[in-house]
């Protein structure tokens, strides 16, 4: 069987996509990462670069609706023939179309449907979960469906929350938690899939 085509979507650092290329570069996940797109001028660009994977800045500020953003970004997708789509941390909307219904992961930092909704993304997850006074969080790896952080859990993991946890501290034992959880639901996915 042929590797899976990925493209990865990101927004930020592109931690989740350096993540992926070591996984796939070790041989623990078959695929390869043909596109990544990034929505704003971030950090990930240039580690996309750096490891060879240009990556394009395609902003959903010069498109008139999220519905035209998606059109141009999921374009993009047919052209590059790719089989999933991967948001990592990818924090624009989009509307997933009919033929990539099924076909598009996202990862969230907290154990769905907890903290996460419209504007829950990143450290707002973080805060409010020590806010709360969670004694354990960790990461919900799903397939997108046009809600916020809705459609069908594939996997999740999760971590103590500890006494002394800043928002911080408890991001890097949360997103070290999803270096193993995606590259699992990437995994499971494909195998269903054969």
């Amino acid at each position: 069987m042929k590797p899976a085509r990925l493209a990865v979507l990101i927004s930020g650092g592109g931690s989740t996509l350096l993540n992926l290329l070591d996984v796939i570069a070790a041989g623990e996940l078959a695929a390869s990462v043909e596109l990544v797109i990034a929505s704003r001028s971030c950090a990930g660009v240039e580690r996309s670069i750096q490891r060879g994977y240009p990556c394009e800045v395609v902003s959903p500020k010069k498109f008139a609706s999220v519905e035209a953003y998606s059109e141009e970004l999921f374009r993009r997708c047919r052209e590059a023939r790719i089989d999933l789509v991967i948001l990592g941390g990818f924090l624009s909307r989009i509307t997933v179309p009919h033929d990539y219904e099924g076909r598009v992961l996202n990862i969230h930092p907290s154990l769905i449907p907890s903290f996460c909704g419209q504007g829950m993304y990143g450290h707002h997850v973080h805060e409010a979960v020590l806010k709360r006074g969670c004694k354990v969080s960790g990461c919900t790896v799903h397939l997108v469906d046009n809600e916020y952080d809705h459609g069908p859990i594939l996997v999740q993991k999760a971590v103590p929350v500890l006494p002394n946890d800043d928002a911080d501290s408890l991001a890097k034992r949360v997103f070290t938690a999803e270096c193993e959880a995606y590259p699992e639901a990437i995994r499971n996915y494909l195998a269903c899939r054969k």
